[in-house]
């Protein structure tokens, strides 16, 4: 398994630059004053940014783990309420229906083989 790489400082920066920008001009949508603080701290993380400056490896290496802890906890949280809350009540309905999309009933036949009645091609002439 490969280790998984803090991302560079200049796109740490970046991605900072824009949520602060965003959270500056946000107030515009709404008829509001801008947050000037929010520019600031924008206009700081974009020359650091660009910079590639080392002042942003703590924050970057901090922003990695909170990421990785969020990771770890949410991804299993998120899949279990997907499988409670979609495939469990799917396979309910359609035991209920008594329906066997995947063919794993046991019968008492003698051979399990499908036998198709409509030729899909004849594999001539495939391209």
């Amino acid at each position: 398994m490969s280790e998984i790489k803090v991302g560079s400082n200049r796109s740490f920066g970046i991605v900072f630059f824009i949520v602060f920008l965003l959270i500056g001009l946000y107030p515009l949508l709404k008829n509001n004053d801008i947050r000037i603080w929010s520019l600031i701290v924008s206009s700081v993380f974009l020359l650091l940014g660009l910079k590639n400056s080392k002042i942003l490896t703590p924050l970057n290496i901090l922003w990695f783990k909170f990421g990785m802890m969020l990771g770890k906890y949410v991804s299993p949280i998120v899949m279990g309420l997907v499988f409670f809350l979609v495939v469990t009540p799917t396979g309910i309905i359609m035991r209920i229906f008594n329906k066997d999309l995947l063919k794993l009933k046991k019968r008492n036949i003698n051979s399990y083989w499908i036998k198709r009645d409509d030729q899909k091609s004849d594999m001539k002439n495939q391209f």
